[in-house]
């Protein structure tokens, strides 16, 4: 064929290529088209899927927490695969074999893995978490969960995440960021390195979480999963049959104790020691008490030995048993009158029924509490366990929710559905400040909790902050004002500086004591009838006015009745059944303690010792009356009989004149017959007969075990006194001590006493 000038021709061969080439295009891009529906319909059932979560338990306790969790993912199959791993002490027949109740909930489990070492010491611990560690990674493979949950604290918890996150599975962490003062606190902050996720129980978790360095956004405060089923069962109404069918049927509601202490790893000797003196104590407190048997951790079969060798499985006050039913344990801890130990279901669960709580040793150091919880963080003997239980057996407190309010598993789920899997794992870290815990310690009470205490002598007023130890941390001194409404203002202004005082020297006010001369209503906080020493002193509310003023509650009692109560708590008539104090100073007053109580009276007069008549004749005494106590041998008595001597120029020194300028007081007559002055030597020999003869009159009318002298007279008259009652006195009662105080303060600190002991839940 020619070809035409002008005119491009096509070869047929390029022609057909073209079309194929053309073909080949089209195919190709219909190809990469149906490749991205592709790719985005799989995007969109990835996204869809559901998430598997695999919750690992390891024994009775983290069960309690996980298991309201593992009920939630349940509930909802169409968002969550559940898988379930069982090691630990859940396995052991020693321990209860308490997988079964993981059976009876009627979850499937994945694994059964046997990882403890028997030995229950260090080398046992750490060989089982050896033994997680080799049979972990195949089980974790073969679910491959998208994110593992572990709860709390336990050596076994710690093989499950060092476990997951070397094989890049996503944790969830519960209960991380809290503090408990044991080795513990260190596999606890360990896992909480080692997982991705946080579900905290309260508000300061989170912040030394935060303060760990952890991610705020992949931070949950989600309150304790146990709470949810704990808060809505706790007032079932076959309590009574659960306690019963663990304690018997003679027991009551709020008449038993819960016992559940656990090794310390860190100080295994202490904590046995700990563990003995808790038994002793329960022994001598003579309550029915249901005891645990420890768990697992190295020290917990010394601890068992301790228990078997006091008799404790025989004894019939108590019901040792291995494992309860976390249902019926709530119930059991809810309506018991104390719980003990050192269980972390102490310082949490019990504190939303109110339950009392003495927690022993340093295994919760630190951990949050409620006001139920009264640490006691060592002891050299069971003294003060059985003390702290005096304290805190059958009272009852606020319910709180520090842990939790109920919906913690709500808000675990949503977060769980929350997790973005295309997320790196890589963590990112900042520093925040983290606020120190602060709670209730009895050896913390007994250096901050204190008192204001008043006395209101003839010749000053005092205030005084006292702390439960007695010591007198500041006092204030000020000459006591004639007038009512001047008293009344310097008292409060007294007062009131003391309490600004009190925030910087760090003692916690409990309330206002006051003792004061005269005849006193301590129900209703009247003065009665005062002294001749005190004016304007006579049908006084003290308590009213300074109560509203100063917002703290108000004791007031007779001076002699205070005295006696400082004995009784700082003196010599700690632990004394029965004694009487006798106080010789301007008058002569005291007070009676029968079967360790204060004695008031019908009409409030008991113990006015100084009006105890030892003759029908002799001086006129304050009260109106002859003969009395206090007009042959209080203070003023041989005041009034000094001056007579000197007046009559017989108040004589070695034969020298005694011309003085100063007044003459009772401390003159007791010199001069000191060196050798036979008319006050006469004096001194008749108050002292007068003071002992009343004082065996005290003697066989209460018969106490013990005479206590206080006051400035006290160091002379101690001997004559003794004296008397061994001549006068009948020989049931003639070997009856006299001892003198060695207490500088008594009224203030029986002022003080009123308040420590009514404010920290003492009978008064």
């Amino acid at each position: 064929m020619e070809k035409q000038p002008g005119v491009l021709t096509r070869n047929p061969h390029t022609v057909n290529t073209w079309k194929a080439q053309e073909l080949y295009y089209l195919r190709m891009q219909r190809i990469k088209e149906k490749m991205e529906r592709g790719k985005t319909e799989e995007n969109q059932y990835e996204s869809k899927r559901k998430l598997k979560v695999c919750v690992a338990t390891c024994n009775r306790a983290d069960y309690s927490k996980l298991a309201p969790i593992m009920f939630g993912l349940k509930n909802q199959p169409e968002e969550f695969e559940l898988e379930v791993v069982v090691l630990g002490s859940h396995l052991i027949d020693d321990y209860g074999n308490t997988f079964r109740m993981i059976e009876q909930d009627e979850f499937d489990i994945g694994s059964k893995l046997h990882t403890i070492v028997r030995g229950e010491d260090e080398a046992a611990m750490v060989e089982s978490v050896g033994l997680a560690l080799v049979k972990l990674p195949d089980v974790l493979q073969r679910l491959h969960p998208d994110i593992l949950i572990v709860h709390g604290d336990r050596f076994d918890a710690l093989a499950l995440a060092t476990a997951a996150a070397l094989m890049n599975i996503r944790i969830l962490h519960l209960e991380g960021g809290e503090v408990s003062g044991t080795i513990d606190d260190s596999i606890r902050h360990a896992i909480s390195k080692l997982a991705h996720y946080h579900a905290c129980c309260t508000r300061m978790a989170e912040q030394h979480l935060i303060a760990m360095c952890e991610d705020h956004s992949r931070i949950l405060l989600a309150g304790c999963p146990s709470y949810d089923k704990l808060l809505s069962s706790q007032r079932r109404d076959d309590f009574m049959d659960i306690i019963k069918s663990w304690l018997g049927d003679k027991v009551k509601d709020r008449d038993y104790i819960v016992a559940l202490q656990h090794p310390v790893t860190t100080d295994i000797q202490h904590s046995i020691k700990i563990y003995g003196l808790m038994l002793d104590a329960l022994i001598s407190f003579n309550k029915t008490t249901l005891i645990l048997f420890p768990n697992i951790d190295a020290g917990s079969k010394e601890m068992v030995r301790v228990m078997r060798k006091k008799g404790i499985e025989q004894h019939p006050n108590f019901r040792a048993v291995k494992h309860i039913p976390f249902e019926q344990f709530i119930q059991l801890v809810c309506h018991a009158g104390c719980m003990i130990g050192n269980s972390s279901c102490g310082v949490r669960e019990a504190g939303a029924f109110g339950t009392p709580v003495i927690n022993l040793g340093t295994r919760q150091t630190g951990r949050e509490t409620g006001e139920n919880v009264l640490h006691v963080r060592d002891a050299d003997t069971h003294n003060k366990i059985y003390h702290a239980l005096e304290l805190q057996f059958g009272k009852r407190y606020p319910d709180s929710k520090i842990y939790g309010d109920g919906n913690a598993v709500p808000r675990i789920l949503k977060f769980l559905g929350s997790i973005d899997l295309e997320e790196p794992l890589q963590k990112t870290f900042c520093f925040p400040p983290v606020k120190d815990p602060i709670s209730q310690d009895i050896d913390h009470i007994l250096e901050t909790q204190s008192a204001l205490a008043v006395d209101l002598g003839g010749t000053n007023l005092r205030v005084a902050i006292v702390c439960m130890r007695g010591n007198i941390v500041k006092k204030y001194t000020e000459p006591n004002p004639k007038t009512f409404e001047d008293r009344m203002c310097l008292i409060l202004k007294m007062c009131k500086d003391a309490m600004q005082d009190a925030v910087n020297f760090n003692c916690r006010l409990l309330g206002v004591g006051i003792s004061t001369g005269g005849r006193v209503n301590p129900q209703e906080g009247i003065v009665l009838h005062s002294t001749k020493l005190i004016q304007e002193w006579c049908s006084v509310d003290l308590r009213t006015p300074i109560s509203d003023t100063l917002g703290l509650p108000v004791w007031v009692d007779n001076d002699g009745n205070c005295a006696a109560l400082a004995e009784r708590k700082f003196g010599h008539g700690r632990g004394v059944e029965n004694f009487v104090t006798v106080i010789t100073g301007t008058g002569i007053g005291g007070g009676i303690i029968h079967n360790y109580e204060l004695i008031h009276g019908s009409t409030f007069c008991a113990a006015e010792l100084g009006h105890i008549k030892v003759s029908l004749e002799g001086p006129e005494c304050s009260c109106g009356s002859q003969g009395c106590i206090e007009a042959f041998a209080s203070g003023m008595a041989l005041q009034r009989e000094a001056k007579r001597l000197h007046d009559e120029d017989q108040l004589k020194e070695e034969g020298m004149d005694m011309k003085l300028a100063e007044p003459i007081t009772a401390a003159h007559l007791i010199r001069a017959a000191g060196n050798g002055n036979s008319k006050a030597n006469a004096v001194l020999q008749k108050a002292s007969m007068a003071l002992g003869v009343g004082i065996v009159n005290i003697l066989h009318i209460v018969n106490p075990s013990l005479v206590i002298l206080s006051g400035v007279l006290a160091s002379y008259y101690q001997a004559p006194v003794q004296h008397v009652i061994t001549e006068r006195a009948l020989v049931s009662a003639q070997s009856i001590k006299v001892v003198k105080s060695e207490l500088e303060e008594p009224a203030l600190l029986g002022a003080a006493s009123m308040v420590l002991d009514y404010a920290t839940r003492r009978t008064y």
